[in-house]
């Protein structure tokens, strides 16, 4: 017996507020900025984990809730965007996209797929979604104090503007569950 998928992503667009993203730009060279965004990059909290936990639960989902699947992936797509602004800002404060981030022990770590949450049940997809966008928000904004370079610093926080977005969908499918 054949099953075929017939969910169409055609048409799908990013997940985002309707708003200008701020001049990628820096004050100036700085590593340890650079490695706090290597955090937000590609950490256990991070747009690569949010990719590709996004990515997972479309395909989890696509077979029989076909809407949630599109919405999901244009969260997704959401989170492509942030983590390319992230790499352009690590590259121009001086830092390596490498997809390493420092631990809290100053030793690097390759971003792993362990990461990941790996929820069974629609609405355990939805709350862990919605649980990492609002750790997501809570270390960017731990990032902004301490980040001095305004340019940066006005990126994140729109970031943070589509994280809560992601939040406010999130929970939108939620409560149709």
């Amino acid at each position: 017996m054949n099953f075929v998928n017939t969910c169409s992503f055609a048409g799908v667009r990013p997940a985002m507020a309707d708003l200008p993203w701020p001049p990628i730009q820096v004050e100036k060279g700085n590593p340890g900025i650079a490695q706090l965004l290597k955090i937000d990059c590609c950490g256990a909290v991070s747009e690569l984990t949010a990719i590709t936990q996004y990515v997972n639960n479309e395909g989890r989902l696509s077979g029989n809730k076909c809407e949630m699947a599109r919405t999901i992936i244009g969260i997704a797509m959401a989170e492509m965007m942030h983590l390319q602004k992230l790499g352009e800002l690590i590259c121009l404060l001086g830092g390596n996209l490498d997809y390493t981030a420092r631990q809290r022990n100053g030793r690097p770590r390759m971003w792993t797929p362990e990461y990941v949450v790996y929820a069974d049940s629609v609405k355990e997809i939805l709350l862990s979604n919605v649980e990492a966008e609002r750790a997501a928000i809570a270390q960017y904004e731990q990032h902004i104090q301490k980040i001095s370079d305004p340019h940066v610093n006005a990126v994140l926080q729109r970031i943070i503007t589509d994280e809560e977005y992601h939040i406010m969908i999130l929970d939108t499918l939620l409560r149709g569950l």
